[in-house]
């Protein structure tokens, strides 16, 4: 029996081993999450919240720039998580991509999910999909974080589903004028909660007005033009600002944080005297422009 005890010994050594190389592993595989847009709930709250109306044909929506300073955001929450990807879910007819949706489905790191519109335009299939997709990630292990932007009891089956499989998922809200936006039942289910205030929406959602430029003749810029705005604006602002506050920005390319996003974006209306709201392809060639001239420069 005592001959046994070395072998034994050697056995859990041996499992101890093994392990301690599991847990060194598993602690250098870093979180991922990624974030979940309900899309009718975000035009219907960001509109009646900014624009005073749902009516997505009364305000623009800069779909582009908001999505960055979501994953801004959940950047600055997930510190030490990397981005698996934004899901976007919107209704359409016949499951057909607008213009819109399509230039959002071009952006990097976004998937455009779409489900149905009745003839009462009312998105038909959205939360299915969004269950489809958290029960999936979560299930392979894809995310261990999910921020979901939604406010629908019917989300509470795929918050469950995700919760289910290990993942965490943090609700985002969009602050209400006046009683609340989401439904209780979901608010009691998730794993935490947060509401972005009007300052956050302000530079993304405007009022569709006549525009004045066009009643003065003033042609729409070229992507070129744009292009070399952005880069008059980042050579300015290395002047002003330093080498430093730049090279911090570099990190996060192709992304900027809002602020300084909003920043770039008002600045350029001021030398084209043209405004880009809800123009993504001419906002694409503003960040291409400005990241091409930082870059150059370190």
């Amino acid at each position: 029996m005592n001959d046994d005890l070395p072998a034994l010994a050697a056995r859990i050594d041996r499992t101890n081993e093994l392990l301690t190389r599991m847990l060194a592993e598993v602690a250098k595989t870093p979180s991922t999450h990624a974030i979940f847009v309900d899309a009718g709930y975000l035009y219907a709250a960001a509109g009646r919240l900014v624009a005073g109306t749902e009516d997505r044909r009364a305000f623009d929506l800069d779909a582009e720039g908001l999505i960055e300073a979501l994953i801004d955001r959940a950047r600055s929450i997930f510190a030490d998580s990397r981005l698996l990807r934004v899901y976007w879910y919107d209704g359409a007819r016949r499951r057909i991509h607008t213009a819109e949706q399509q230039s959002i489905a071009e952006l990097p790191d976004v998937k455009v999910r779409l489900g149905n519109l009745n003839a009462n335009n009312q998105q038909k299939g959205v939360d299915s999909l969004i269950r489809s997709d958290l029960e999936s990630l979560a299930r392979h292990r894809a995310i261990s974080d999910a921020a979901l932007l939604g406010g629908d009891e019917d989300l509470v089956s795929a918050v469950e589903a995700a919760q289910g499989y290990g993942a965490r998922v943090h609700l985002w809200g969009i602050e209400a004028p006046e009683g609340r936006n989401q439904a209780e039942p979901l608010l009691w289910e998730v794993d935490s909660q947060r509401t972005l205030d009007l300052d956050f929406f302000k530079p993304y959602v405007s009022r569709r007005i006549a525009a004045a430029y066009e009643a003065a003749g003033v042609s729409r810029p070229t992507r070129e033009a744009v292009r070399f705005a952005g880069a008059q604006i980042a050579a300015k602002w290395l002047g002003a600002r330093g080498r430093e506050s730049l090279a911090e920005l570099l990190p996060g390319h192709p992304y900027l944080p809002g602020s300084v996003d909003q920043d770039l974006l008002v600045e350029a209306e001021g030398i084209l005297q043209y405004s880009l709201r809800g123009q993504a392809d001419l906002r694409r060639a503003l960040r291409d422009g400005f990241w091409e001239h930082v870059q150059t420069q370190y």
